[in-house]
């Protein structure tokens, strides 16, 4: 049977590959030229049961086209496509163009969820990258050998609050919390440039490093949750190695994620990484 592949950038669309292809799927991927690592095209080489094409975003009738030739009846989106590029770059070809003209709102959900109707209709069902990857979804509880402090737990409950309220807008699903005041909220720039972003507005205030009970000087804790109406088809919740990085370079010890809908990559290095240089991961549970 063949799947489809939708590829985003990242490592996301490969660890998919790989995971399909130990099942036994043939893979036709459909490379989006604006985002997919050209490394595609080498396992393309590499396996006679990978197929790959490239397409850019917009071009919704290609993409249809490509997968009724090579029958296509079951696809994955796998790979994050920048939020900024989708309403930036993107040219859209007449099928597209309609669907845009039809939204009542212009945010990733609703465009995404049109294109899978489109899908749909056209014999296509998009289906959740997590069936293929369920081992590397957090299971509740602290991940690390070290727990969050007191601190970073009431960071922790203030900004899931925060957090949540500004999922359910759809706007970002990451906070950066300090002494329970909000630093960053991330928009379409995405998880690591909002820990990044927190950082630089952290470095640019005078800190009173002799005070203890200063305010400033209290270190970044990461809350990222799902939407409270996921769409684990198209948009999963994912943290890899640069987040970890991202966090060490901006003095941020503690990440909490949400239980059951986040992907960890590359797990084991990950969790590895955290625990060589302090920073607590915790896997909330879900709330709604």
């Amino acid at each position: 049977m063949n799947l489809g592949l939708i590829a985003g950038n990242g490592r996301f669309p490969f660890l998919l590959l790989d995971a399909a292809r130990a099942q036994g799927f043939a893979v036709v991927v459909a490379a989006i030229r604006e985002e997919t690592d050209p490394e595609i095209n080498h396992r393309a080489t590499a396996d006679e049961k990978i197929t790959v094409h490239w397409l850019s975003l917009g071009e919704l009738s290609r993409l249809i086209e490509f997968f009724h030739k090579h029958e296509v009846k079951m696809a994955v989106m796998a790979g994050q496509v920048k939020h900024k590029q989708i309403f930036s770059s993107i040219r859209p070809d007449w099928r597209l163009a309609k669907l845009l003209l039809n939204l009542r709102t212009r945010n990733t959900d609703m465009l995404l969820g049109a294109v899978a109707k489109v899908l749909a209709d056209e014999g296509i069902e998009l289906i959740s990258s997590t069936q293929f990857l369920e081992p590397l979804l957090a299971q509740e509880g602290v991940l690390t050998v070290r727990a969050p402090s007191d601190d970073e737990c009431k960071n922790i409950e203030y900004g899931l609050g925060v957090a949540r309220a500004v999922a359910g807008f759809d706007i970002g699903q990451t906070v950066v919390v300090a002494a329970q005041a909000c630093v960053a909220v991330e928009a379409m720039e995405g998880t690591d440039e909002t820990i990044a972003r927190a950082g630089q507005l952290m470095r640019s205030l005078e800190v009173d490093d002799s005070n203890p009970a200063s305010t400033l000087a209290r270190s970044l804790t990461v809350v990222k949750v799902a939407k409270p109406k996921q769409d684990m088809r198209f948009d999963v919740p994912v943290i890899g190695m640069r987040t970890i990085e991202t966090m060490l370079s901006t003095g941020a010890t503690c990440l909490s994620v949400e239980a059951g809908r986040t992907l960890l990559f590359d797990r084991d290095a990950l969790l590895s990484r955290a625990n060589q240089v302090g920073i607590a991961i915790v896997a909330s549970p879900r709330s709604y």
